[in-house]
């Protein structure tokens, strides 16, 4: 079944090619396109396309439809172009011609913009709440390994004295910069695109404020040819977004792979929780950073593949952007289980003491020592002077005590200042607002 066909079939090979993997993506979009219908025929008897009596069957039989993609007893069958052809075709069989009618005012441009923006601020909403749990997970250990010290490296050569507990609230607090970023999708995805039907509007008087606040968004796209512009640049802010939790949770797995290597041996992990080797009986991998850092590497590059994929397009819908599913959609699942590793990692790290005690680190101290001497009066030049003379001569004596105050430093880490930055942040989101009016659309 296709909503546009009229009376001459389509050559199957150009089925096959155009419709491509958008059955199974569009899978995705089901709950959001009853979601999307539930609203939609509310403001078509508003306006009068719709008696009351209709209405109620259609309301009926598209929270029954909602019910049963919730249960997984939903598939887009053969034949049947997408997620909006098979509830279309879904409800007509059921309730007759009165199924028919729920397309007025609208085109598929508009019902998968809706999906998707529905679709996504939820997977944002889910991916929030990873990175706070993460968040969360990064701050305890950061209280509780604060006084353990760490190498401090730049260039890999052995720099200054760091501690587990900097270590880990560096990582919360890169998060907090991350969740700006989905704020500011989210922001983006909780616009309303419907009644925007093909780009250029409809002749009906279609009530758009109305559907937006069924809908549970924020704002109205406003004028209906950037609705339609709105298709790959929506999705190009989340993967923006996407890409920086990526960069940070990529470099989170790199540092763990490092450090629980032999020449670092800072960290390990319980033997269940790393692999072995096919030849060397002694080999703990780190296979879940690696495979963490490998996913969150491919989706640094979502940012660009989208937008080679939207390059020069002008405005108004384009087939091209269907395909814009197939690399958002499996990168989200991605992330998000990356999210949800990293604290699973975390949960079961243990990280070495008296790291420091090695006389390998003792030049870590050598800026701790100079300072002392400028706080004794001698300037600094002079003292950074002495001491790399005393170093290169092999007179050089470490004083291992650590002495930082400062905000931020290793004594004193700032932790409830980042948590109060993350949770202003979150809060910013209003995802109540999103759920209610969800919650709402599908109540009996």
């Amino acid at each position: 079944m296709k909503l546009w066909q009229k009376n001459n079939d389509v050559n199957k090979s150009v089925e096959s090619f155009t419709v491509g993997r958008d059955r199974e993506m569009d899978l995705y979009l089901a709950e959001a396109d009853v979601l999307g219908s539930l609203a939609h025929t509310r403001m078509l008897e508003s306006i009068g396309l719709l008696t009351a009596k209709e209405l109620d069957v259609i309301q009926n039989e598209l929270k029954i439809i909602y019910k049963e993609i919730n249960n997984g007893n939903f598939i887009i069958e053969e034949g049947i172009e997408d997620v909006h052809s098979q509830v279309e075709f879904m409800l007509t069989n059921r309730i007759g011609d009165t199924g028919k009618k729920i397309h007025s005012g609208r085109s598929r441009n508009d019902q998968v913009l809706v999906d998707l923006r529905i679709f996504l601020r939820t997977q944002i909403s889910e991916i929030a709440d990873n990175v706070m749990e993460l968040f969360h997970k990064l701050q305890a250990l950061s209280v509780k390994h604060k006084d353990v010290l760490l190498p401090g490296y730049t260039h890999f050569q052995i720099a200054m004295p760091s501690s587990f507990g900097l270590w880990f609230g560096a990582y919360a607090e890169s998060l907090v910069d991350d969740m700006q970023m989905l704020l500011a999708a989210y922001k983006i995805c909780n616009k309303n695109p419907l009644g925007s039907a093909a780009g250029y509007g409809s002749s009906f008087p279609l009530d758009r404020t109305m559907t937006t606040k069924l809908l549970g968004f924020e704002h109205l796209n406003y004028n209906v040819v950037y609705a339609q512009m709105g298709r790959g640049k929506t999705e190009r802010i989340l993967a923006q977004a996407m890409s920086s939790v990526a960069a940070t949770l990529a470099k989170l797995a790199m540092d763990n792979t490092l450090f629980l290597s032999q020449n670092f041996s800072f960290i390990s992990y319980p033997p269940e929780l790393t692999t072995g080797s096919s030849i060397m009986p002694h080999k703990k991998n780190p296979d879940v950073w690696e495979i963490m850092r490998g996913k969150c590497n491919l989706i640094q590059a979502l940012p660009n593949q989208i937008a080679m994929m939207t390059t020069n397009l002008p405005s108004g819908y384009h087939r091209d952007l269907q395909l814009l599913k197939e690399v958002l959609f499996p990168a989200i699942v991605d992330l998000r289980d990356c999210l949800r590793m990293a604290k699973f990692m975390l949960e079961n790290i243990s990280v070495r003491d008296n790291i420091l005690e090695d006389d390998k680190y003792d030049y870590l101290f050598s800026v701790e020592v100079v300072n002392k001497m400028v706080l004794s009066g001698v300037p600094f030049r002079e003292a950074y002077k002495k001491i790399g003379m005393d170093i290169e001569e092999g007179n050089y004596q470490a004083d291992k005590t650590v002495a930082h105050t400062h905000e931020g430093s290793i004594g004193n880490l700032c932790t409830d200042e980042i948590t109060a930055l993350m949770d202003n942040v979150y809060e910013q989101f209003g995802f109540y607002d999103m759920e209610r009016a969800e919650a709402d659309l599908v109540a009996e």
